[in-house]
């Protein structure tokens, strides 16, 4: 039997060297562009760039630099591929801007006093924007509607004491109705009608369209320690999250569904992660002392342990999940490729030596066959 701790599934390597730009403070990728923002409200955009040498890697480019309007700190930035739009939360307000240039979309003012934000999961792994994957082209009409393009996506945002639900297409942001909420949400996460969302010290699950709320288990299970443990909600399939405890002596984290119904089995930490992320079926998380884990969804097993690298003091790392993935440079196919001599042949010579009178039975064979074929009837196909 394998060690599954043989068979790692990741590995760490760079894609942004440095950046001068200012401290990161979240970031996305998709296909082969990065986003990054920053604390003093610049926004970044790599793109990859392969090398002419197929010697050398292919490296990521800072394409663009512009500013918030706000010029405050960027929290949060969700890529919405299938609509090809990016949500950037700033100073509690959130901004539309255009994928994959950045540029903020037009008509479509910002909402305020925002303390959670939350996209449908479902409408986030939709298929990408035909404007991000190939140029138009004649018979690229009928694409977008079946690809999703066109298809607005549902999300809520967590105000101070509602929870209002807006409709989002390409150039329009719908508002469909709100709910009351209690103030003090810190995280929240959507997947169809249900809404997972985390304050300082509980978690609660929200069923959208009757409007109950559902309280599911404490942030921490230490008296006095809330407000001081980060919460951490994941959506692990449709209308089923992942929620982490911290106890005192170590962190647990419990899956349940929409209903707050446990499921699946229970995971457990050595100490309270500072970064969790989904790609299935794996779930990393970034430990305190600076320890990648890996575990198995569906077994709840280790699978693979990493040592993250160190960026000093001032500069703490973290874990990003890219729902529809990215481009990564990789050694593998210039470690392989090498020079070989070819032999060429010259005109009116051939390398090897053909029997022509096999070549010529072997033609009249198939004419044989193919008269044969006509005469009973079989339909011919041309490929």
């Amino acid at each position: 039997m394998v060690n599954p701790l043989e068979v790692p599934p990741y590995r760490l390597q760079p894609l942004i060297p440095s950046m001068t730009a200012g401290t990161v403070t979240c970031a996305q990728a998709f296909g082969s562009e990065i986003y990054v923002g920053c604390s003093n409200g610049e926004l970044l955009r790599y793109a990859l760039h392969p090398d002419a040498d197929p010697i050398k890697l292919d490296a990521y480019n800072l394409l663009s630099q512009q500013s918030h309007p706000l010029g405050k700190q960027i929290d949060e930035l969700i890529l919405v591929p299938c609509i090809a739009r990016a949500l950037i939360l700033c100073d509690r307000q959130f901004h539309i801007y255009t994928l994959p240039s950045l540029d903020l979309v037009p008509n479509i003012k910002p909402i305020r006093n925002v303390e959670a934000l939350a996209v449908d999961h479902n409408h986030l792994q939709r298929p990408a924007a035909i404007s991000l994957t190939t140029r138009a082209t004649s018979t690229s009409a009928i694409l977008p509607t079946e690809r999703g393009k066109n298809d607005a996506v549902d999300l809520c945002v967590i105000k101070r004491s509602t929870i209002a639900m807006y409709s989002l297409g390409e150039e329009k942001l719908t508002y469909t109705r709100e709910i009351p909420f209690r103030s003090g949400a810190l995280r929240a996460q959507r997947s169809g009608q249900h809404l997972c969302i985390a304050t300082a010290d509980i978690y609660s699950v929200i069923d959208l369209a009757t409007a109950q709320m559902f309280e599911l288990l404490p942030v921490t299970q230490v008296e006095g320690t809330a407000g001081t443990i980060k919460p951490h909600i994941l959506v692990i399939s449709p209308s089923e999250f992942l929620l982490l405890s911290w106890t005192g002596g170590s962190t647990l984290g419990l899956f349940i569904n929409g209903e707050g119904d446990p499921v699946r089995g229970t995971l457990q930490w050595p100490a309270h992660p500072v970064s969790v992320c989904l790609d299935y079926p794996y779930l990393t998380t970034l430990l305190p002392n600076g320890t990648i884990e890996v575990h198995s969804v569906e077994t709840q097993a280790i699978i693979q342990a990493i040592i993250a690298p160190t960026f000093g003091e001032e500069r703490k790392p973290g874990l990003v999940s890219c729902l529809a993935g990215y481009a990564a440079p990789s050694s593998e196919r210039g470690d392989k490729m090498r020079k070989v001599k070819v032999g060429l042949v010259r005109s009116g010579k051939v390398g090897l030596k053909v029997d022509d009178e096999k070549v010529h039975e072997g033609q009249n064979e198939k004419m044989k066959e193919v008269e044969k074929e006509k005469d009973t009837d079989v339909p011919s196909v041309s490929i």
